[in-house]
């Protein structure tokens, strides 16, 4: 599938890889880990090891994800706050 994306989503994307991780909180820049490959809008902020971490990562073990009590919605939930809270959207 290719990958089209769109300048706002482009700049979208970027936004989301500004802040900190919605899991841990480590501080920026972060990955866009989608939810749903081609949905740009549900993208979530994480941390290299939150997002691909073997034992802490949402492709992995997901131990940071149950330590937190966190799921993918609650990580968008968390990452939409940040949007809003620095005025991106």
């Amino acid at each position: 599938m290719l990958n089209r994306l769109t300048d706002k989503e482009r700049a979208h994307l970027k936004r989301v890889k500004g802040l900190p991780c919605s899991v841990c909180g480590a501080s920026g820049p972060s990955e866009a880990h989608h939810i749903r490959q081609g949905l740009q809008y549900a993208a979530v902020a994480l941390c290299a090891d939150c997002h691909r971490g073997s034992h802490n990562g949402i492709h992995g073990q997901r131990r940071m994800w149950a330590v937190r009590k966190m799921d993918e919605l609650a990580a968008l939930d968390v990452t939409v706050r940040g949007l809003m809270e620095a005025g991106h959207e």
